[in-house]
């Protein structure tokens, strides 16, 4: 039994070989075309047309319900999720480089939960940085939905919102038993979400709200279950420009308007 991570993508794009990175097309129902040896998310179970809502989510649904009748997955105990261009690293001094195969399964032996490391957003908590850039409703609509369906966990959600940290992306890697049980308690109040927020007017960009929403409730989940967890670092495969998105986050802040 090993590790397998999730390459969640829209296009063809390289992926390291090597056994535990497998590419899955998010929103293949709506793509064109998926790229031979791809997974495709929109097989069995699926929430796959709703990609431009839901993002990497789309691919993650598909595999907590689908990867026991799935060959190259069933023998996996630990399943991850990453992004085309943005991976975990194995975290050793110098160069970062992709993790490998074999760091991740003896990681995985020991820990239950790994995420990437956290963002510090300093002058802004993880409620005000999330409405200064999307909609305010998004988050005070979940907060409702946690107040009626899982009151247990209200106290970690304010606790977070509050917070300047957070662990982002949706990225992580975990054990098969605590992701059937966050995968369970996330779709629940996404779903919810999705029946009483009304998006129509939103841009294109704040039309994928539940993936937005979702990277704040990981936090919540794990909290609330005291759920221990390693943290990795994480590396881009193309350039980010770190000083844009810090300018970006102090401009909103600012003169709080949204991002478009």
């Amino acid at each position: 039994m090993g590790t397998k991570i999730l390459v969640v993508t829209h296009k063809e794009y390289p992926v390291p070989a090597d056994g535990l990175h497998l590419p899955v097309m998010a929103g293949a129902a709506l793509a064109k075309s998926v790229p031979e040896g791809y997974l495709r998310d929109d097989a069995g179970d699926n929430i796959s047309d709703r990609n431009k809502n839901y993002c990497e989510l789309t691919a993650l649904y598909w595999a907590w319900k689908n990867m026991d009748t799935t060959e190259v997955l069933k023998d996996g105990s630990s399943i991850g999720l990453c992004h085309y261009r943005r991976y975990f690293a194995t975290p050793l001094t110098g160069r970062k480089s992709i993790l490998s195969r074999g760091f991740a399964d003896r990681l995985m032996s020991r820990c239950s939960v790994a995420v990437p490391r956290a963002r510090n957003y300093v002058i802004e908590t993880n409620y005000s940085h999330y409405v200064h850039a999307h909609h305010a409703q998004d988050l005070d609509l979940t907060r409702e939905i946690i107040s009626e369906k899982y009151p247990e966990y209200l106290d970690a959600f304010d606790r977070r919102m509050r917070m300047t940290r957070g662990h982002r992306f949706n990225m992580f890697i975990m054990r098969w038993d605590i992701l059937d049980r966050y995968c369970q308690w996330l779709f629940d109040i996404l779903f919810d979400l999705e029946t009483k927020l009304d998006i129509s007017s939103y841009s294109e960009r704040d039309q994928r709200v539940y993936g937005f929403v979702s990277e704040r409730l990981l936090d919540v989940w794990l909290d609330a279950n005291h759920v221990e967890y390693i943290e990795l670092p994480y590396l881009m495969t193309e350039k980010e420009n770190l000083m844009l998105k810090a300018f970006g986050v102090f401009r909103r802040k600012i003169t709080g308007s949204m991002g478009k």
